[in-house]
């Protein structure tokens, strides 16, 4: 079975310190959001205040390599544009994270296949998409295990990184997902993307994705945006020409 790679994960915690105070496992429902604020390095405080109190848990919006940024894409449903994303992942050599849902893993064989047999990296996005915070222990290690079951059985690969659907979580439920033997993962950046009716323009898209670049950057770009699958090689080019590796 295929293992998420370790240099991703040693991106992810290097750096990380423990946080030595005894959390109170509150299972209040919170949004997550990297914020506006940014320190000298253009990193969101948010994002960097995430990491230091939920560290624990296995639990990052922001990596500490500041020379690396990391691209992710939640799959919630295919809208036609992967296969041009994967094709110019691959043309400009850069490997993903690809957060799954069930209905995503079920349906788009190929798709996950491809991304796959090409190097990227697997993440659990949840089997129906469900705020861990709003089932019972029980349902949420369902919600994280039933696709991790179901990966590992039909495509051979075992996950490691899951992403809270809706971004929302909680003390209990970063908690759960670290038992079932996951690091979290949220973002350190995202913009508007995801409404297909309603898709920035490409020069919006890239004037935000460039000018909020920062080291140890942890992207979050929806696959179902048809500018995304534009711009994404302008956007790869412009990090690169940044200094950042990709």
């Amino acid at each position: 079975m295929k293992k998420v790679i370790s240099t991703t994960t040693a991106i992810l915690t290097a750096g990380v310190m423990p946080v030595s105070a005894v959390y109170a496992l509150d299972n209040t429902v919170k949004g997550y959001g990297q914020g506006m604020a940014t320190d000298s390095l253009n990193r969101p405080l948010d994002a960097m205040q995430f990491n230091e109190r939920y560290g624990d848990f296995d639990a990052f919006a922001i990596s500490q390599d500041e020379k690396k940024i990391i691209i992710t894409f939640d799959q919630g449903y295919e809208n036609g544009y992967t296969e041009k994303i994967l094709d110019t992942l691959k043309e400009k050599n850069v490997k993903a994270i690809f957060f799954l849902t069930g209905d995503y893993a079920k349906k788009e064989e190929a798709l996950v296949k491809r991304m796959i047999n090409e190097g990227h990296t697997l993440g659990n996005h949840g089997m129906t998409h469900a705020s861990l915070p709003k089932l019972s222990d029980d349902e949420a290690k369902d919600e994280i295990m039933s696709l991790h079951d179901f990966v590992l059985n039909n495509y051979g690969y075992e996950m490691q990184y899951f992403r809270c659907p809706c971004g929302e979580y909680s003390e209990q439920a970063l908690e759960t997902v670290q038992k079932c033997g996951y690091k979290t993962v949220f973002w350190s950046f995202a913009y508007v993307d995801w409404i297909t009716d309603s898709q920035p323009a490409p020069a919006e898209g890239i004037k935000k994705l460039t000018e909020s670049v920062h080291g140890g950057e942890i992207l979050l770009l929806h696959s179902v945006s048809s500018t995304n699958a534009q711009i994404l090689g302008e956007i790869i080019d412009n990090f690169r020409e940044q200094g950042f590796e990709v």
